[in-house]
């Protein structure tokens, strides 16, 4: 379960705070609020290992100078919040502009993240509601949510509920989406010739596949 400390600081005061290697828990912060994430499960982690091989064999398929970090954050444009996606793709380019890149692992600016995602658990408010508007309003070109278990709300990924993956794409400032289940194809803008199905992603949290 989610705890949100009673403490209400800026981001600044957060990465100071966060906790030197920390592994058992990971923390973000939520317009002042400091919140420790739920632990990842086995399957959610399998899933994001191979979202990140798939990603980044296409990175140096087509020679991009992009990156996955183990632990980045992404600091809002709006609020004083600080996030941690669960895949963040971050250009290798644009980093010297960062001024918190070096010092605190921490990126600001859309010119540095072509692609965030986020694998859904039992925390889906946040990637369905305010993760979506911050990653909005920074202006990242591209969003995804892997909901793999269909724990969002149904007027998210339907009624019944099913696994869907959610493409979220700019457009004039605003994002525009695009949902993806079973056999099809997922469509990226970051990556238009990527083979990859929904099942496919959906099948790589199974550790006998």
């Amino acid at each position: 379960m989610i705890q949100s400390l009673p403490i209400t600081i800026n981001v600044d005061q957060f990465l100071d705070w966060y906790p030197a290697n920390s592994t058992q828990f990971r923390y973000e912060l939520h317009n002042g609020f400091i919140k420790q994430m739920p632990p990842p499960t086995g399957d959610h982690e399998l899933l994001i290992a191979f979202l990140m091989k798939q990603i980044l064999l296409e990175c140096a398929r087509l020679s991009k100078p992009y990156d996955i970090p183990k632990m980045g954050f992404v600091q809002s444009s709006e609020s004083e919040s600080a996030f941690l996606p669960d895949l963040l793709l971050l250009n290798r380019l644009n980093l010297v502009n960062e001024p918190l890149w070096r010092s605190k692992s921490t990126v600001s600016q859309a010119s540095s993240i072509p692609l965030v995602i986020e694998v859904v658990s039992t925390n889906w408010r946040d990637d369905y509601f305010t993760k979506l508007g911050q990653y909005e309003a920074i202006g990242i070109p591209e969003y995804w949510i892997v909901d793999y278990a269909a724990l969002g709300g149904r007027k998210f990924i339907g009624n019944p509920k099913q696994a869907t993956i959610s493409i979220y794409s700019l457009f004039e400032g605003e994002y525009q989406v695009k949902q993806f289940r079973n056999g099809d194809c997922i469509e990226s803008l970051a990556f238009p010739e990527l083979v990859l199905t929904a099942e496919q992603i959906f099948e790589s949290a199974n550790p006998q596949t």
